[in-house]
């Protein structure tokens, strides 16, 4: 299902998450103080604008208190940083990730109720973006344009089910993925049989289509 989402911080992390988000069909709102940023995401977000998101009356003019999640992903200015996550939080955005600058930026985050910090550049954005909605998702590779990998969780509802019941036996199948390898803690099985049984926990790495992955269930 498509959401909204807004990505504070327009530099190399947070332009590549809010691009790729746009790609994988959500609605994105890309806030950065700088115009020259945001003139470059003309046409590869849904509403690119120029502003202070650490200034709640700011964002809910924009309607992200309405918003499903926010990235917060700006790199150096920690202070902005820290503003714009405490505004979120206190709008009462359900889900926000903030990009740390180091441990005691990343720690300070985590403290005022960050859902979830990550340390990462530009090619952890199309990552992150995979990931943002499901959190059984754990990595995404990407292969060619718009077909990846991904290493999935398996949640409590594949538990006891085989890769047939559960339509990964081809990229025909129910979600029109194929189901490269199993990790049964350290066992590892290759190119599995498609009846071969998932027990809740295990991982799985799953290949197709990036739209077909983000709908992975979770």
């Amino acid at each position: 299902m498509n959401q909204q989402v807004v990505v504070i911080g327009l530099g190399r992390f947070g332009s590549s998450v809010a691009k790729a988000l746009y790609n994988l069909g959500h609605e994105v709102l890309a806030i950065d103080k700088n115009e020259d940023r945001v003139q470059s995401m003309m046409g590869q977000v849904s509403f690119p604008v120029t502003g202070d998101a650490s200034n709640e009356a700011v964002l809910r003019e924009l309607g992200v208190d309405k918003y499903d999640a926010a990235v917060v992903a700006v790199g150096t200015d920690i202070v902005a940083s820290v503003l714009s996550t405490v505004v979120l939080k206190n709008m009462d955005v359900p889900y926000v990730v903030a990009r740390a600058e180091d441990d005691l930026h990343g720690n300070t985050l985590e403290r005022i109720g960050a859902d979830k910090v990550v340390h990462a550049e530009s090619e952890m954005g199309v990552r992150l973006a995979h990931g943002l909605f499901n959190p059984n998702v754990q990595e995404y590779l990407g292969l060619a344009p718009e077909y990846g990998l991904s290493r999935i969780r398996a949640p409590q509802s594949f538990d006891g089910k085989t890769l047939r019941d559960l339509g990964f036996s081809s990229p025909r199948d129910k979600y029109g993925l194929a189901a490269m390898a199993i990790l049964h803690g350290r066992e590892v099985t290759l190119n599995p049989d498609i009846d071969e049984s998932i027990k809740a926990g295990d991982v799985l790495i799953l290949a197709g289509k990036d739209e077909l992955l983000d709908k992975l269930p979770s």
